[in-house]
């Protein structure tokens, strides 16, 4: 039976990158989306998170949560969700609650990355600090750029999104993919 789940999950995960390399990967209902939702409640099973619809709405409420950007800097300067506010992904719980000092630990928080994965884990690591109320926003970037919802550098709105790498990036409707270097 303990071998059984990871030969469950290494299927999955095999039957994802295989379907990521398909052009219609980055389609909501397609195997490789289902793979990475299976996959982020196998490993946070009590981890709260949000939608992106219901993200919208509460964006334009009076006191709209505060966002966090858990890519890299560089997938950061392509474009992020406006108002958004970068962290470092990798960080710990404690060099994430010195990073964010000057916020309430009552103040709602989403975490987004590209899919969910990294934002997960900063959720998670927000929520060991004494944050209470942090979610991570499901489909993340990926699936807020793919339902046409607006992404920003620098001020301005623009079509282009980090695609992390030539393959998760499959995730991405293609003319949304920036060019990676």
């Amino acid at each position: 039976m303990r071998l059984l789940r990871p030969l469950v999950l290494l299927a999955v995960a095999v039957g994802a990158v295989v379907w990521l390399r398909s052009d219609r990967a980055y389609r909501p209902d397609s195997l490789a989306w289902r793979a990475v939702d299976r996959d982020l409640a196998s490993r946070f099973p009590d981890l709260p998170s949000t939608t992106t619809a219901a993200l919208a709405d509460r964006l334009d409420a009076p006191d709209p949560p505060l966002l966090l950007d858990a890519r890299t800097e560089a997938e950061f300067a392509v474009s992020h969700l406006p108002g958004a506010r970068h962290v470092d992904p990798d960080a710990e719980a404690g060099a994430l609650a010195a990073a964010l000092a000057d916020v309430d630990p009552e103040r709602e928080i989403v975490v987004y990355c590209s899919v969910g994965v990294r934002s997960a884990t900063v959720t998670a690591r927000l929520r060991e600090a004494g944050f209470a109320h942090v979610e991570n926003l499901r489909g993340s970037i990926f699936e807020w750029a793919n339902e046409g919802r607006p992404v920003v550098r620098d001020g301005r709105e623009v079509e282009a999104v980090h695609p992390y790498d030539a393959v998760w990036g499959r995730l991405l409707v293609p003319e949304r993919r920036a060019d990676l270097p």
